[in-house]
């Protein structure tokens, strides 16, 4: 059908130029925060809205993925788990930060992984089913393992307890996730047609929500960030550079695959950012919420850039081999 044809068009453009669309909105949110501030307070939904649509994406066989291949999945997730709330916490020492801002970091850093580590182990050409896997894996785990974190790292410079910060992450990431798998599992038995044109266009509708969150918090943090200087910007890119080389590294020291080692990489490296400014949103400060915006900017240009380095390491590669397999014959 025609208009099948033009939303998975329109879905394919938004998403693979998704880079492209938070780069522009955040210059223009600094300069003219008014417009996207009223934003905030739909922050909450605006990531139940990609929740659902990453729930819609899973299928049965996600699952019977975990039972399949659990070394894999429990080395990644474990990984994510320990690895990014260590760099997080040891950033914010080493670099000073401020307290607000500093528990923005941590959050990051405890947070599950992202929808964008399964876009770009794809890019990259590594196991996009072990990614789904382990993202599924930290995402239903959140709940009891993000709070955790964040009570033991923040401590006594927290206002909210484990309780509420758990309670939260259920309401704006499980229940839509649930929902999402409920949804798609009911689409595909009584309307498969329905739940193609959705799986086609809904990361579009993901793309936009999280390029509206990134420009509300923006907007809300403009004096922060023009004078966050150079320790902000650096902490944001360390975190995210050390958590893709540990992820490879772990992945490669495990016996890991090429391309497994690639997902680990991407699964560790780039966080639920946008889950991470929800809670700062929610429970602590604009100031809390300025790291997990700028992680969403920064993983978005560091991600693809890593999948193109793999992609072209194995065009490199498969270059070198052809004069063997010649000589060879």
């Amino acid at each position: 059908m025609r208009w099948q044809s033009t939303l998975e068009r329109i879905g394919a453009v938004t998403s693979k130029y998704f880079v492209i669309w938070v780069l522009i909105i955040a210059p223009v949110a600094l300069y003219s925060p008014g417009t996207f501030t009223p934003i905030a307070d739909y922050i909450t939904p605006l990531l139940g809205i990609i929740m659902l649509g990453m729930g819609l994406t899973l299928t049965p066989d996600d699952f019977r993925r975990i039972v399949e291949r659990p070394r894999d999945v429990f080395v990644g997730a474990m990984s994510q788990w320990l690895l990014m709330p260590a760099f997080a916490y040891l950033l914010v020492a080493v670099l000073g930060l401020p307290t607000e801002i500093g528990l923005g970091l941590l959050l990051v850093g405890a947070a599950p992984g992202g929808t964008a580590s399964n876009v770009m182990t794809y890019l990259g050409r590594g196991d996009v089913a072990l990614s789904v896997t382990i993202t599924t894996v930290t995402t239903i785990a959140a709940p009891l393992v993000m709070p955790a974190w964040v009570v033991a790292l923040a401590g006594e410079s927290l206002s909210v307890g484990f309780a509420d910060l758990a309670e939260s992450i259920v309401q704006v990431v499980l229940l839509p996730v649930v929902g999402g798998l409920v949804l798609r599992y009911l689409l595909d038995r009584y309307a498969p047609l329905v739940a193609q044109v959705g799986l086609s266009i809904f990361p579009a509708v993901s793309v936009v929500a999280i390029v509206a969150i990134v420009a509300a918090v923006v907007g809300l943090n403009v004096g922060t960030i023009l004078g966050a200087g150079v320790l902000v910007f650096l902490a944001v890119i360390l975190h995210n550079g050390l958590g893709l080389g540990a992820g490879y590294a772990v992945g490669h020291a495990t016996g890991m695959p090429e391309g497994r080692a690639r997902a680990c990489a991407f699964e560790v490296g780039l966080q639920n950012s946008g889950l991470a400014a929800t809670l700062a949103t929610l429970h602590f400060s604009p100031s809390a919420a300025l790291i997990p915006a700028l992680f969403s900017v920064w993983h978005n240009v560091s991600g693809p850039a890593l999948a193109t380095l793999f992609t072209q390491l194995d065009d490199e590669d498969s270059v070198a081999e052809e004069p063997t397999a010649v000589a060879s014959d």
